[in-house]
């Protein structure tokens, strides 16, 4: 185990000084420098492609900096986050290596895993900001910037799913053929309640059309059949219309791959739980979106180490050849994470280990590289 990185904490004085006040500032400066400059640019071609949007929908001023670019905004910001850490700490890094300022460092006694502190201090801030992000701050912003699209956006088309299949109790299972979300109506509908002791279908609803009444709370059925089976056979009953309540809602229908999205962490591991009993065959999706939330905050502290890695060599290129390998690393990485969510999805790897897994083997890399930097 030669290639992992040998410190003796005992030597090192870990006092807060002012070079690690120097190189956090640089640091965080750095990352927020990047984010404010990228954001101006990622919003200007946003601007730029949905302006005629805003204007055939005639979309308020004030609806589109206050309800749709304020939560625009930070979802980009957390998304890129590890990216914009790390193509942050090679610049500075780079500048640091090229005016010899880490050499005067070392020269004065710090080493060089003493000189990664306030790096890792700043990553781990960033981190931490990046999960309360993810995981409170987010949910909210992507459930207003949802609301900004269908008051404003979506107001003039009916936006439907197809196909929807769920598990509504330990026995019963529901379909529709097309369910239209804002009108919160289905067709072709049935509910299946199936025997498990006696292998064999107890019940099935099946109607045309229903739709689901707000006031009353409950369930209108157009052309209905209820079929009840026993050990005598079968008994049949139909009608044209009829008034019922079920154990599920219409939100039941509108879960989708992006309905954790508006979640907050806490109310996502009850929704998760929910749908494990409903059998519902999304839960692998709401899982990988579980551990992403904290995977991606703390690949910064791993971009953060693998930038400096790389940028703390002196090169007489200069930042150029810095910024081409970093960008080979990262670029890697984000190829892998969608590998293996890939991998995930079709139960090749477990949800867990599907989303740890690009941290893990970059973690490593990150150890290597720093036991053969120059120090």
């Amino acid at each position: 185990m030669n290639w992992i990185p040998r410190l003796d904490f005992r030597k090192e004085n870990w006092h807060w000084t002012l070079m690690d006040r120097y190189i956090l500032i640089k640091f965080l400066g750095s990352v927020f420098y990047s984010i404010a400059l990228l954001m101006t640019i990622i919003v200007v071609f946003d601007i730029s492609e949905k302006i005629h949007k805003f204007l055939d929908n005639e979309v308020p001023l004030n609806a589109i900096i206050f309800q749709y670019y304020f939560n625009f905004i930070p979802y980009f910001i957390n998304l890129f986050f590890p990216l914009f850490t790390f193509i942050s700490v090679i610049w500075f890094t780079s500048k640091l290596s090229g005016n010899n300022e880490i050499i005067s460092f070392f020269n004065g006694g710090v080493s060089f895993y003493r000189f990664m502190y306030p790096y890792i201090v700043g990553a781990l801030i960033l981190s931490v900001l990046s999960l309360f992000m993810a995981n409170f701050v987010i949910p909210k912003t992507n459930a207003r910037m949802h609301t900004f699209y269908e008051e404003h956006l979506h107001k003039k088309r009916i936006i439907t799913n197809s196909n929807i299949h769920f598990k509504s109790s330990e026995d019963t299972y529901v379909y529709a053929e097309r369910w239209m979300k804002q009108a919160k109506e289905g067709e072709r509908f049935t509910v299946e309640v199936i025997d498990y002791k006696n292998e064999k279908m107890k019940s099935k609803l099946s109607a045309a059309q229903v739709s689901y009444n707000d006031s009353t709370q409950k369930w209108h059925l157009y052309d209905y059949t209820i079929r009840n089976f026993d050990k005598n056979g079968q008994t049949v009953r139909s009608g044209v219309e009829m008034d019922t309540t079920f154990n599920f809602l219409p939100d039941d229908f509108n879960n989708d791959i992006t309905i954790t999205e508006t979640m907050s962490y806490f109310d996502l591991l009850r929704f998760i739980d929910k749908e494990k009993k409903k059998g519902s065959s999304l839960v692998k999706h709401y899982q990988i979106e579980r551990h992403k939330r904290i995977a991606n905050p703390l690949s910064i502290l791993i971009m953060t180490l693998l930038g400096l890695s790389v940028a703390a060599r002196k090169t007489r290129r200069g930042v150029g050849v810095h910024i081409f390998i970093g960008l080979f690393f990262v670029f890697t990485f984000i190829l892998f994470q969608q590998v293996s969510n890939v991998f995930a999805i079709s139960e090749q790897l477990a949800p867990a280990m599907a989303t740890w897994l690009p941290n893990l083997v970059y973690l490593v890399i990150c150890l290597i590289l720093l036991r053969f930097t120059p120090k």
